[in-house]
């Protein structure tokens, strides 16, 4: 069960509750559910009594006990508790994983996940005047309107619609995807650096990091592939995502990979990440200690989960660099998951391992889609 779809979930329990004549309120048109926070338990936390608690003239404590047994009851819901001043904790059926749900539905809608209707039949008409930027912006504004069932049309002249801060040079010396990348990650009312910086192979590079994430994820599958397993959406095991010295490297022992300095990503021109064996991994430095965290998996499944949600906030608004940002998210919680993909040393492939490998496959069609709506290049090897 997804976040969408357990959301849908939680709206039915309280249209249950408002039918039996327990709660006198308008149902809301959304809920929000995510991770439990502090003190919480469970696989997600709503805090939809609170929200319905002044409109149902109760405490919220008791709009929860109220919607708990109507929670409960739904399908792929195993457990529900109630925390804190009114906050529902929801445990999932194992047949209803979120992370397996979530990564099925992915592996299965390929590049067209996160894209819906919910632009369909209208056409979005952009006036831009003649700059670079409002160009690139509005291309952009175009491919994502139609991920969401729409149609854009790009024209000049009056009245403009859609006006950039204009780049303070010629972005083009970058290259086609760091240019692209340059006008498209800030903001419409920020001015874009035109700097080498966007070239810099390096953690302090955003769009360095989302490709260099996609491209662990594409190296991930084919080293599986060499060790004779491939993905399973399935429950994730404990990942020892801070497990000894938490390299980027796959497969090698403690003491096989150089130290590299903290703040930095292994520099692409070592080359593609090898179609080998777990036990060989070549000279791949450390991973920088800023990206390794213990909670790398949930960050990254509610990151993936948003996405959808992104796609179609970005297509509305107008606002690519929207989208942008949230790649950066998914590939700074990717990062440090991606250390526990294959197995290390003497370690035999096993449903744990198939599992991370789908979630990990899953990100990568993820990042490579959302880079081809920015007009980027989702390169297999760095």
């Amino acid at each position: 069960m997804t976040p969408v779809e357990l959301s849908r979930t939680v709206l039915r329990a309280v249209r249950r509750a408002v039918d039996e004549g327990e709660l006198s309120v308008t149902v809301p048109e959304r809920v929000v559910v995510t991770p439990p926070g502090p003190g919480g338990c469970g696989d997600y936390a709503t805090n939809v009594a609170l929200q319905l608690a002044r409109p149902a003239g109760q405490p919220p404590l008791r709009v929860a006990e109220i919607l708990l047994p109507h929670l409960a009851d739904c399908a792929g819901v195993d457990d529900v508790v109630v925390t804190g001043p009114g906050f529902l904790n929801i445990s999932l059926s194992a047949a209803a994983s979120p992370t397996a749900a979530l990564v099925a539905q992915i592996r299965a809608l390929g590049a067209a996940y996160g894209h819906s209707d919910a632009l369909a039949g209208q056409v979005v008409a952009l006036r831009v005047p003649y700059d670079v930027r409002a160009e690139v912006v509005a291309d952009a504004v175009v491919r994502l309107v139609a991920s969401q069932g729409g149609r854009g049309e790009v024209g000049h002249g009056e009245p403009v619609t859609l006006r950039p801060v204009p780049a303070p040079e010629d972005p083009a010396p970058l290259g086609p995807d760091a240019a692209q990348w340059a006008l498209l990650h800030p903001a419409a009312h920020d001015r874009p650096r035109i700097t080498a910086d966007h070239l810099v192979q390096r953690e302090s590079n955003p769009l360095f990091r989302v490709r260099y994430a996609h491209a662990r994820s594409r190296a991930a599958v084919r080293g599986a592939a060499r060790l004779g397993f491939g993905p399973e959406a399935g429950e994730l095991a404990d990942a020892s995502a801070t497990r000894g010295s938490a390299r980027l490297g796959f497969g090698a022992e403690a003491g096989d990979l150089p130290d590299a300095p903290v703040g930095a990503l292994p520099d692409a021109s070592a080359g593609d990440l090898p179609d080998a064996p777990a036990a060989d991994t070549g000279d791949l430095p450390a991973a920088p200690a800023a990206l390794v965290a213990p909670d790398a998996p949930a960050a990254l499944i509610t990151a993936l989960a948003d996405y959808p949600r992104i796609l179609t906030a970005a297509a509305t608004h107008r606002a690519p660099d929207r989208l942008a940002r949230h790649l950066v998210t998914v590939a700074d919680a990717a990062l440090p998951f991606l250390v526990t993909v294959l197995p290390r040393g003497d370690e035999k492939p096993s449903a744990a391992h198939r599992a991370r490998l789908a979630l990990a496959e899953a990100t990568g069609t993820v990042l490579a889609g959302g880079l081809s709506l920015l007009g980027i290049d989702a390169p297999e090897h760095l």
